[in-house]
């Protein structure tokens, strides 16, 4: 399998202390896929992070480009990031990476996206990948306003296809998250829903799975890490097996 590309997860914090007419700053970088990449690491897949900053630079701007990795990965990244480049800054015509991520899905390649504050269409709305091009591969279809859950009670995943090989050996019941991204479901014969939970009297996707064109997608509407994954989550002995079966798929080793 070639390297995954895990686009996202990074985040800068910056924090004012005052004392009277005193004021200090300080910051701080964090990586929320620190479980994650270990998670991959375990299960021997290799995975290539571009932080959020660094998605304007760095993520491809060509097939050729994107050719050299088995599976993307957008993770608590916006549209945003992924649609400015250095030319566009500039003045000048670019790639609009995400019809370029739409294009090499449907020629075969792999797409994933996790939920988080700046997943789908984001708990402020500021994500944007509703009418998108990478929305229009995805298993699932993006609210047009700010969809976060947050649910401190927690919300209990039901698997809806045991057989899945994504579920193949997964042990139940799945801990709980801690929030998710509300997304609309597509038809069934469009796109398969896994693993849901409830919300307020319906349900919420949490897992699904879509063929399209030559290539598969996939949209774990919650984190990958914390705070939506609970810490019995993180600690649950099937997070490893599930994260790295959700590659599996994508990349066609299941």
């Amino acid at each position: 399998m070639k390297p995954v590309l895990l686009a996202g997860e990074t985040f800068h914090i910056t924090s004012f202390a005052s004392k009277g007419y005193e004021v200090g700053a300080s910051s701080r970088y964090t990586n929320g896929a620190e479980r994650y990449l270990a998670a991959m690491a375990a299960c021997g897949i290799e995975v290539t992070q571009i932080g959020g900053e660094r998605c304007e630079s760095e993520f491809p701007t060509s097939l050729e480009a994107l050719s050299a990795f088995s599976c993307v990965v957008l993770s608590d990244v916006g549209m945003l990031s992924l649609l400015y480049t250095p030319q566009t800054r500039a003045g000048r015509r670019s790639v609009n990476r995400l019809e370029l991520l739409r294009q090499w899905v449907e020629s075969g390649g792999a797409l994933m996206m996790a939920g988080g504050y700046t997943s789908f269409q984001g708990m402020d709305g500021m994500a944007l990948f509703h009418g998108t091009a990478v929305e229009e591969c995805l298993p699932v279809e993006c609210l047009s306003g700010p969809d976060g859950v947050e649910a401190p009670e927690g919300l209990d995943p039901a698997i809806v296809q045991p057989g899945h090989p994504i579920l193949d050996g997964i042990s139940v019941p799945i801990p709980y998250i801690l929030g998710i991204n509300r997304t609309l479901a597509r038809a069934p014969n469009d796109a398969t829903i896994l693993v849901q939970v409830p919300y307020r009297g319906a349900v919420l996707p949490l897992l699904a799975v879509r063929f399209y064109g030559a290539g598969r997608t996939l949209a774990w509407a919650t984190d990958i890490g914390p705070h939506w994954l609970s810490r019995d989550f993180l600690d649950w002995e099937g997070y490893d097996r599930l994260m790295a079966n959700m590659i599996r798929w994508l990349v066609r080793e299941q």
